[in-house]
């Protein structure tokens, strides 16, 4: 299971023009933030708004979600101030929002924006999906409640949508019905990621001789950031041209800081926090690794995948779901430090390996984990649950 963002909802409105609203409660700018953000991109905006709703609950929120939104052909971003992580009143402030711009759906991600964007929705009278990206198991009392509490009012949602057959399989345990539930795989922004590369100069793209490994994501316990900065530990020893750049912030950074500060290969290993260039810094990597112990399908590593950096990572669900070892990346068992540790020598020390990975990686990103692909799927959901038939000259675009 996942950890799903702590804030925000996204809306969509479908009519002959739909319009939806994302709800979100953002704690970051990561998987799901960026999954958010190519749906809306994705999407068809001839048919299709998408709005959304994000909540603002102190001053130092990251907000980047909100920031990057494309604000385009009607698209909006609605701020909704909460006082305190968990104010019931944003949900009359919701109802405002779906009443004002005429939103036929409600798209929630994560339990804080399941509980209230369901209140919401059912107050307006609107259809509510919800998108889960995970959920977290190592988390205090309190949170652990509200989480149990969001998953709870899974049921009553018109259609729960899961990014990966794993968190399908949770919805059985959380009794969702499964008349309720459909899966739609999840999806990376290849526009986005293709439009970045493309704009770089041709010396900026991908050295090699830099020899960087590298990760992106939240420095959260899930993430097992501690066994990556120790298998780096061991390569920098044989090879110290090595370095290792980890993109992302969290929780345990303090403590990840300190571990690489005790190893040999201290001055080698880059805290790079979060990162607006990440694309840039992505396509310079030898090697992308991921040491998680619990994953959806990992947006971070389709894009590595999508970009041309082999992957190397424990073997857990989720994971398994892209990478199939010896041809899109290499798996080493969940734990075994020098299993991982001899799957990065061996794509770093083969050249001819490591191309023939990237090869297979992109072509399996283009044709199962598109967003293109992605936001048409969401698109029928939204229709099948308004009723609202595609225009007619929207379906001779589509044929022709």
């Amino acid at each position: 299971m996942q950890e799903t963002p702590k804030q925000g909802i996204p809306e969509c409105q479908i009519s002959e023009q739909a319009t939806s609203t994302s709800v979100h409660y953002p704690s970051g700018f990561y998987g799901a933030e960026r999954w958010v953000l190519a749906l809306a991109n994705n999407i068809n905006r001839d048919d299709v708004i998408c709005d959304l709703a994000v909540t603002r609950e102190s001053p130092d929120q990251d907000l980047s979600v909100a920031e990057y939104y494309p604000r385009t052909d009607g698209q909006k971003v609605h701020y909704l101030d909460m006082h305190g992580r968990f104010d019931f009143r944003v949900v009359s402030r919701l109802c405002e929002v779906i009443r004002d711009n005429q939103i036929d759906v409600i798209h929630t991600h994560g339990y804080k924006s399941d509980i209230l964007g369901l209140l919401a929705a059912k107050r307006a009278g609107i259809a509510c999906v919800s998108t889960p990206h995970g959920f977290s198991g190592d988390v205090g009392f309190k949170l652990a409640t509200f989480i149990r509490i969001g998953t709870h009012m899974l049921r009553y949602f018109d259609r729960v949508v899961p990014l990966s057959e794993e968190l399908m399989d949770d919805m059985k345990r959380f009794k969702v019905p499964e008349a309720k539930t459909s899966f739609i795989r999840n999806g990376v922004d290849l526009r986005e990621i293709d439009a970045a590369l493309a704009s770089l100069p041709q010396d900026s793209k991908a050295d090699k001789e830099s020899r960087i490994i590298g990760f992106i994501g939240q420095m959260i316990p899930r993430k097992g950031i501690p066994d990556l900065i120790e298998v780096f530990d061991q390569l920098y020893q044989q090879e110290p041209e090595f370095r290792l750049q980890l993109l992302g912030d969290g929780s345990q950074r303090p403590e990840l800081e300190r571990q690489a500060a005790e190893l040999s290969s201290a001055n080698a290993v880059e805290f790079l926090g979060f990162r607006s260039d990440r694309l840039e810094l992505l396509s310079k990597f030898s090697l992308f690794v991921m040491t998680s112990s619990l994953e959806g399908i990992p947006r971070c590593m389709m894009e590595a995948m999508a970009v041309g950096v082999p992957v190397v990572a424990y073997d857990i669900p989720g994971v398994d779901q892209l990478v199939e070892h010896g041809k899109t990346g290499l798996l080493a068992p969940f734990g075994d430090k020098a299993a991982l540790a001899a799957c990065c020598e061996q794509v770093l020390g083969n050249p001819d390996l490591a191309a023939a990975l990237n090869h297979n990686a992109r072509e399996l990103v283009n044709a199962r984990y598109s967003a293109a692909r992605m936001a048409d799927e969401y698109e029928a959901l939204f229709r099948e649950l308004t009723g609202k038939a595609k225009t007619e000259s929207s379906a001779q675009r589509e044929l022709g």
